[in-house]
């Protein structure tokens, strides 16, 4: 939606009749607060979530692999099946 010169300056010209030429600086003011409020708040619930993610994101280093010869590995595999078994 594309506005031209001229439905631009109805529209100020709307706003001048309906609140009126010391009213509007004040109106403006208050949004430019209320907009940096909103953007404040969204980033403090932005910074709020990573933190929450950080602190519940379990700290699992990854498996490390080993050079295992294939007689090591068969006996490892039997102990292992064993164990989960017991448990």
């Amino acid at each position: 939606m594309n506005f031209g010169t001229t439905e631009i300056l109805l529209i100020v010209a709307v706003l001048f009749l309906l609140f009126g030429a010391t009213r509007l600086p004040q109106l403006a003011k208050s949004l430019g607060q209320s907009r940096k409020a909103f953007k404040d708040g969204m980033r403090e619930a932005e910074e709020e979530e990573a933190a929450d993610r950080a602190r519940l994101a379990p700290n699992v280093t990854p498996a490390q692999v080993s050079a295992v010869s294939d007689e090591e590995l068969d006996p490892e595999m039997r102990r292992r099946a064993a164990e989960a078994k017991t448990q």
